[in-house]
């Protein structure tokens, strides 16, 4: 390359550059921008710290809706829909055998791992008590909460009319179903589940099922030698409306 032709490419570059600079200059002269008093979009420390912190999670709720208020209007008929969902797991017929879960006919009242001839989860076995209406609404709610080491794969039934009205279709098949709650038991169980809300405790009488709850039904006549152990009927209800659970069905506990 001759030198005429570097000089010219170079004082291409230079005269460029200074067209660049000049314009600049003209540029700043005809525009005077205007500084704000404050910022369009103010910033502080509040508000960075509000747009980084982690949304809170929704709070679950302490536990399931008192139901003995429901059962007066529960709906048998809409209970037996929801227990098709347990069939594949339980039989509810008088005499019917067990499936992957026990037979759950007379299960309301009766007591927990009621069928000598069902193998029980020893969480259920070892439960002890009566599946009584606020038993197995907790129970229906979240098994697992209800029973920990249950092998009953059932989520639970979150929907309070839901599980009053499989409760009272269960109720219906028994030779001796539990009669109507009375005022002082719905008033019992509300005071109860108002309180567990506040402490996130479950109530007492549902930690340990009141002695006198296998006496409020004659269901134990057809399985009344309930194991000394006894936790059956948990497993029953449950499955009674999930998916089939894996042990028991959903009403009486695994």
């Amino acid at each position: 390359m001759k030198t005429m032709e570097i000089n010219k490419i170079v004082a291409g570059i230079i005269v460029a550059v200074l067209l660049v600079v000049v314009i600049g200059k003209i540029g700043s002269a005809l525009v005077h921008p205007k500084e704000l008093e404050e910022p369009v979009y103010p910033f502080s420390d509040d508000l960075m710290a509000a747009a980084d912190a982690p949304a809170a999670a929704p709070e679950e709720p302490a536990g399931p809706e008192p139901i003995l208020a429901m059962l007066a209007d529960a709906d048998i008929a809409a209970g037996e829909k929801v227990f098709k969902k347990c069939g594949s797991c339980h039989d509810n017929t008088n005499g019917g055998p067990n499936k992957v879960g026990p037979n759950l006919y007379g299960i309301v009242g009766n007591v927990v791992a009621h069928k000598d001839d069902f193998s029980y989860s020893d969480a259920v076995a070892n439960h002890g008590g009566n599946w009584g209406y606020t038993e197995l609404n907790h129970f229906l709610y979240s098994p697992k909460d209800y029973i920990p080491g249950t092998k009953m794969s059932f989520g639970g039934l979150k929907k309070a009319s839901d599980r009053a009205n499989v409760i009272a279709f269960l109720n219906s098949m028994s030779d001796n179903p539990l009669p109507a709650p009375t005022a002082d038991e719905i008033a019992a169980e509300e005071g109860g589940d108002a309180a567990s809300a506040e402490t996130g405790e479950a109530p007492a009488e549902e930690a340990a099922p009141a002695e006198g709850a296998a006496e409020t039904n004659d269901n134990a006549a057809g399985d009344a030698a309930m194991p000394a152990e006894g936790g059956a009927q948990e497993g029953d209800a449950a499955n009674d409306n999930e998916a089939p659970a894996t042990e028991e069905a959903p009403a009486a506990a695994q």
